[in-house]
């Protein structure tokens, strides 16, 4: 964005940047917004080919850190879930049942409706599976109570590496601005020749 007035390629970044946290809410509903939040981030690449902060690291980290997000929530779910004798069908019917709570609550308090949605979905699928399996009603619900501290851990864990990644982007594409040259007529004559002999090295 060099070739932008600086204030205009300060509000570019500080919108791209705002866009990139709303994204990032979409993890309280069980999509991938870090990888949405990738996407946005290359097409941004796209349309500022010269922006050479990012570079080949840069993608490598993003994309580490979206896998590990992702590895993290899984990882949650799964153990928590277990810790507290979840079955693997009670889990997994704790996941499916997260991303409909979310989705149904999220008009709800301002969007907030969408977390209590995925933790009491959780809570209710992984409960209403162990009980279809014949299992008794006090292991059914600790291993409910599991699922639903999992789904919560793991998205908090989610959206810590979505931060992170967000974070990375922010201070890569944030403009510099240039410092004005100083005029020839206000150095001395020491700073003139360090100046000549600089000039005439490179």
């Amino acid at each position: 964005m060099d070739f932008l007035p600086f204030p205009i390629a300060y509000l570019l970044a500080g919108a791209f940047v705002t866009l990139l946290c709303f994204v990032l809410l979409l993890n309280v509903f069980g999509l991938p917004a870090n990888w949405i939040v990738l996407g946005l981030v290359a097409l941004w690449k796209m349309v500022h080919p010269g922006a050479a902060n990012l570079d080949v690291w840069f993608w490598v980290m993003m994309v580490g850190l979206a896998l590990i997000g992702e590895a993290l929530e899984l990882g949650m779910q799964i153990l928590k879930a277990k810790r507290y004798g979840s079955s693997s069908s009670g889990t997994f019917a704790g996941m499916i049942g997260a991303i409909a709570g979310a989705i149904l609550l999220a008009p709800l308090f301002f969007g907030l409706g969408a977390l209590i949605g995925a933790l009491a979905g959780a809570w209710i699928g992984c409960f209403l599976m162990e009980l279809v399996k014949g299992r008794p009603v006090k292991e059914a619900l600790d291993a409910a109570f599991g699922a639903m501290m999992g789904r919560f851990l793991g998205t908090v864990c989610k959206c810590g590496a979505g931060g992170a990644m967000m974070a990375l982007t922010a201070h890569r594409i944030w403009p510099k601005p240039v410092p004005a040259p100083l005029p020839p007529d206000s150095l001395d004559g020491p700073a003139q020749l360090v100046l000549s002999v600089l000039h005439h090295l490179c």
